[in-house]
C-alpha cells in the first residue's frame, strides 16, 4: 500500500458519490456505522454533504484514503466540542472499502487523523465501536485503552441490538509526558 494517499476530502460532488458508495456498501456488509440497510442513495449523500460542510466549518476533518483514483476508505476526526473540552477529538465513521480490506487502509487512516488530532493541539482521543464485530482488535493494537461497554447501545444495521466499546487514547505532548 506505498501508493496509498491520504488527505482531507471536501464536498466536490464525486467525493460525496464515492464516499456514499463506500458507506452503503458499508453498511450492506453489516458495518455498524449508525445507519440501517437498505440505506438509499439520497440518504448517503445527504450524510456526506452535511458531513463536509461541518468540516468546511472546522468542526471535524474527513479523510480519505486513495489508491489512485480510488477511495480506499475513510475516517472522520470530530473536532467541535463544547468550551470545556478543547483538547478532545473523537474518530468517527472508519470505513474501508471491500477491496482494500486487511492492506493496512484503516492503520493508515488512524494514524493521518491522530496525527491531525496532535496538530490540532488535541491530547486526547476517543472512540467507540460495536461489540459485534467491530474493530476493537484495530483500537487495541493502536494503543487505544478499552474503558467499558455498553449493552444494547445501537441497532445492526439488519436488526437486533448491539453494545459499544468505549476506547480512549492520550496523544501528542501529553502521552508523551505521562508515559
Amino acid at each position: 500500500m506505498n501508493s496509498l494517499e491520504i488527505r482531507a476530502l471536501s464536498g466536490e460532488a464525486a467525493t460525496i458519490a464515492m464516499l456514499s458508495d463506500l458507506l452503503i456498501e458499508t453498511v450492506a456488509a453489516g458495518g455498524s456505522v449508525s445507519f440501517m440497510h437498505p440505506l438509499s442513495v439520497e440518504a448517503a449523500r445527504d450524510f456526506w454533504r452535511q458531513s463536509l460542510a461541518a468540516a468546511a466549518r472546522g468542526e471535524r476533518a474527513v479523510l480519505g484514503a486513495w489508491q489512485g483514483d480510488a477511495l480506499a476508505g475513510t475516517v472522520t476526526l470530530l473536532l467541535g466540542f463544547p468550551p470545556n473540552q478543547p483538547y478532545r477529538a473523537e474518530i468517527a465513521k472508519l470505513m474501508t472499502g471491500p477491496a482494500h480490506r486487511g492492506k493496512g487502509v484503516a492503520t493508515r487512516l488512524m494514524r493521518a487523523a491522530e496525527e491531525l488530532a496532535v496538530e490540532k493541539g488535541r491530547t486526547l482521543l476517543v472512540l467507540d465501536t460495536a461489540s459485534e464485530e467491530g474493530a476493537a482488535g484495530l483500537y487495541e493494537k493502536l494503543g487505544f485503552t478499552l474503558t467499558g461497554e455498553i449493552p444494547d447501545f445501537a441497532l445492526k444495521p439488519y436488526g437486533g441490538l448491539t453494545g459499544t466499546l468505549i476506547y480512549w487514547k492520550r496523544i501528542g505532548a501529553e502521552a508523551r509526558t505521562l508515559s
